[in-house]
């Protein structure tokens, strides 16, 4: 099979996920990139389980426990199904197993992250490194799949040209995440980590461009805001079109909280020094710490030391190379 030119025109793809942007973006991610290899169509399937049903083991869940409001994942009566499936998320998991044994062999399902199930149910995880996962059928990266390439973040950035292409070099990026599992942001770590960004930015006399995730707490918003509001730049209120497109793009430096794999990859592959900052840790970091790891062996990040020291390393670009193994491994089975 010639990866570059399909069988019977441009290839199929349903990307499955509950919706949320972190979570969506690995799977649509990781299609976009097949896209760019070989002629294709993308579809998007937003699922999600009534509340009652959500925490059950995926062997028992039923579709008709979907919430009202999910799309369909399977193709009706007569229509055809994808050629190749890419989910993502714990929603997704009893979806992709009964998409493997409905579509009789025809869809090719590729699960990334660690399903926390045995990957040999799947044609394909793609799955992170630092999750330690192994099989023969697992495809390890570093980090997670994402959207970003140049001409992604070019594109979404053109929105905020006036906002942002006039604002003193360097302009700094900074991501803050939140309360998990691993880790805490409290108010007081909030306010020492923005007195430290603050005093970096304002001895080189640059700019910044703050956001916050959903899981940042309040209090350590206000923390940090009171202290970088004085700054040139922008700190995003969480309204209107997300800038993080246009951050990563007009960014020389990127700020990133310990506690988000997904935004060290995604800062990582813009080439650009990406420095991690420290969060109140709630356990050892494990994977996190082993992510961070891999991406200093790669030049990619550094643990941020209070100033804003400038390196350069060749963009990682690990989504484009799992998209090649998924071709690869579709056309070895014929598909």
């Amino acid at each position: 099979m010639d990866l570059d030119r399909p069988r019977n025109g441009p290839l199929r793809i349903q990307v499955v996920s509950d919706g949320r942007a972190g979570i969506e973006n690995q799977a649509l991610g990781l299609a976009e990139a097949v896209q760019r290899l070989t002629p294709a169509e993308i579809a998007i399937k937003r699922v999600r389980w009534r509340p009652v049903f959500d925490r059950l083991p995926s062997a028992l869940k039923a579709l008709w426990m979907l919430d009202p409001a999910a799309d369909d994942p399977f193709p009706a009566e007569g229509e055809v199904w994808p050629d190749l499936w890419i989910a993502t998320g714990r929603a997704s998991l009893p979806l992709s197993l009964r998409a493997r044994r409905l579509s009789g062999g025809r869809t090719c399902v590729v699960q990334t992250q660690d399903p926390r199930l045995n990957p040999n149910r799947f044609d394909m995880v793609v799955a992170p490194a630092h999750d330690g996962l192994s099989g023969d059928n697992v495809f390890e990266i570093t980090g997670s799949p994402h959207r970003i390439t140049p001409e992604v973040l070019a594109g979404g950035a053109t929105a905020f040209a006036e906002r942002l292409g006039a604002l003193p070099r360097p302009r700094v990026a900074v991501m803050i995440g939140g309360r998990s599992a691993a880790f805490d942001l409290t108010a007081d770590h909030a306010a020492a980590l923005a007195e430290r960004i603050a005093t970096a930015i304002a001895s080189t006399r640059g700019s910044l461009m703050l956001t916050f995730s959903r899981r940042t707490p309040e209090a350590a918003k206000a923390a940090m805001k009171t202290r970088l509001a004085a700054l040139p730049g922008l700190i995003w209120d969480g309204s209107g079109d997300n800038p993080l497109f246009a951050f990563l793009h007009y960014a020389d430096h990127v700020l990133v909280t310990e506690d988000s794999a997904n935004m060290a990859t995604e800062a990582a592959a813009t080439g650009k020094p990406v420095h991690i900052l420290p969060m109140v840790p709630l356990k050892p970091p494990g994977k996190f710490a082993r992510l961070h790891a891999d991406l200093q062996s790669l030049s990619a990040a550094r643990s941020f030391d209070g100033t804003l020291e400038t390196w350069t390393y060749a963009p990682l670009n690990e989504t484009e190379r799992a998209a090649k193994a998924v071709l690869e491994a579709m056309a070895a089975r014929g598909r």
